[in-house]
């Protein structure tokens, strides 16, 4: 007996014993199962076959008492025409009302059964075709389960995943003409040698050991200023330990190394300030922890972020820019680097996103406080107002290929103004500031000709001050910029950009309204290597004597 038989029969056996006992009685005597199947295929299911192909239907229309209207039509529909599924009456009436019979839910399932049994068999048939292939899959599934298993064998942590990045720059500024730095240089001295000239010109010179100035086995320390106007060769190193209980909260930990010196690309005070040059005071080449915070959902649409090292911008939502050549930190900020400054510290955050579908545009709200000096010192605390407190909030738009926010940033003593074209004893002088900025971006959704447009401007008010014979008096700073950035430049992957605007200035200074030009190309070697060179190019720059100056940079970025 065929599956589908042995079903019919298994539901309608009860039914049909009743009417048919005296047979039964009869086939008793025989004393077999064989007997009896053969008996019931030969009297029952040879009926029901016979009844179930003179009501068997293909379309729904040939029901009489079946109309569109009905609540069931759509279904009845789908089960004649396309699993032929459904079996009517002589008369040609459905009688969805009617209570069904046993023989009735016999005839349809026996129907639904074969039709199974036919989809089985095609089914079978694509089985046997690409056996070959399913050979080989299951090969390979079996394979990646065994590495599989030796990895989580081996791994260090199963909540944790390590993320690194390495920039190695060779980059220099050919005309810095500023006497920018004087350094005090240890000289070893060597029997017979002294000491001549002053200043910028002192050198050891040969002598005849005894006489006046001569040395031997000591210490000679000479005066020499520097201009940061040679080609170096830095780098810049990140290893984040990423790690996840939920899989939605992270707990970051990173550690990082570098040795950059401040002029002319480590120092957030200058203009040529580099996004990936950090110093760690006079630790170069030593290894500190920078990042160091967990953050958490509540809800839907609520995020929270608290740690002892953390950074402002790094909790926000986004940052309003679409140029992102990670060459010159200024451009980096949207233009507005007095607002978005990159405070790093104790502190906490707060983000607010619109939950939405997918693709929908949706607002965001960030808010965050960073202690930046001080906050590790129980003598100033991360609430004290000398400990450089920057409150940061933002309000913005999200599309999916564009952004927009309003930004306010309030910042205490000791709080930086970034990337700033000013002195620096008005840069770090000791009052309040209120800044504020608007920026956005557009890109287009393919690539081509047209590039994404970002712009961005700030107004600061305070947080500098310009001593006069009587007072202090505080000053206002602005700054905007405006990038250019296409996609897919000569090969798929690269890009390339241009940018203009003035770091934070003010017309009280003289020499503090520097024009500013970026232009890159990011030539994207693998997904894991990018080579960057890039050209930058300002006026009145007030480290070079309010004179022009230009540099230049080629930016390896290895990340894994």
């Amino acid at each position: 007996m065929t599956l589908s038989k042995m079903l019919l029969l298994a539901l309608t056996g009860t039914g049909v014993v009743a009417p048919m006992a005296a047979s039964a009685n009869e086939m008793a005597s025989l004393n077999g199962n064989a007997a009896i199947n053969e008996y019931m295929q030969q009297q029952d299911v040879d009926r029901f076959r016979a009844w179930e192909s003179k009501n068997q239907v293909t379309s729904v229309n040939q029901f009489s008492d079946v109309l569109p209207t009905d609540w069931a039509y759509q279904a009845l529909s789908n089960l004649v025409e396309k699993y032929g599924c459904v079996a009517g009456y002589p008369n040609g009436k459905f009688k969805g009302g009617n209570a069904m019979t046993r023989y009735e839910a016999a005839a349809l399932l026996n129907a639904c059964l074969d039709r199974i049994s036919e989809v089985t068999d095609e089914l079978q048939k694509l089985l046997n075709e690409f056996d070959a292939e399913l050979t080989v899959l299951t090969s390979r599934v079996d394979g990646l389960e065994s590495k599989v298993g030796q990895l989580q064998a081996q791994q260090f942590s199963s909540t944790t995943r390590l993320r690194g990045e390495v920039s190695m720059i060779i980059g220099g500024t050919p005309n810095f003409n500023s006497n920018a730095v004087t350094n005090t240089a240890a000289v070893a001295a060597v029997r017979g040698t002294r000491l001549t000239g002053t200043g910028a010109n002192q050198r050891l010179e040969a002598c005849n050991f005894g006489t006046t100035g001569c040395v031997g086995g000591s210490a000679a320390t000479a005066a020499r200023t520097a201009k940061p106007n040679a080609t170096t060769f830095n780098y810049d190193a990140r290893l984040a330990f990423d790690t996840s209980f939920s899989g939605k909260d992270l707990l970051r930990t990173r550690l990082r190394s570098g040795n950059f010196s401040s002029l002319p690309f480590g120092s957030g005070s200058q203009i040529f300030k580099l996004d990936k040059a950090e110093t760690q005071g006079s630790g170069t080449n030593s290894v500190w922890i920078d990042r160091l915070f967990y953050t958490f959902p509540v809800g839907d649409e609520i995020k929270l972020t608290a740690g002892a090292i953390v950074r402002n911008t790094e909790i926000l939502s986004f940052i309003p820019s679409a140029y992102k050549a990670d060459i010159l930190d200024f451009f980096n900020l949207a233009g507005a680097s007095g607002t978005y400054n990159k405070a790093t510290g104790a502190g906490f955050g707060f983000n607010w996103k619109q939950k939405v579908e997918k693709g929908k545009p949706y607002l965001v709200f960030d808010a965050n406080y960073i202690a930046q000096t001080g906050y590790e010192n129980s003598t100033i605390g991360a609430f004290d107002y000398d400990s450089g407190i920057n409150v940061l909030t933002q309000f913005g738009v999200r599309g999916p290929n564009y952004g927009a926010a309003v930004a306010y940033r309030y910042g205490s003593q000791n709080s930086a103004l970034r990337d700033a074209n000013l002195p620096n004893s008005i840069v770090s002088s000791g009052n309040e500031l209120n800044g504020v900025s608007i920026a956005g971006f557009w890109e287009p959704l393919d690539s081509g000709w047209m590039p994404s447009i970002s712009v961005g401007y700030g107004y600061y008010e305070g947080g500098t001050g310009i001593a006069s014979a009587t007072s202090a008096r505080t000053i206002t700073t602005q700054s905007w910029m405006v990038g250019f950035q296409w996609k897919d430049v000569f090969l798929q992957g690269n890009s390339a950009g241009f940018a203009f605007g003035q770091a934070p200035f003010s017309t009280d200074v003289a020499n503090s309204e520097s024009m500013l030009y970026e232009v890159f190309y990011k030539y994207q070697v693998t997904d894991n290597i990018s080579v960057t060179p890039s050209i930058f190019w300002a006026s009145d720059y007030q480290r070079n004597s309010g004179s022009y100056t230009w540099g230049g940079v080629i930016q390896t970025t290895f990340r894994f």
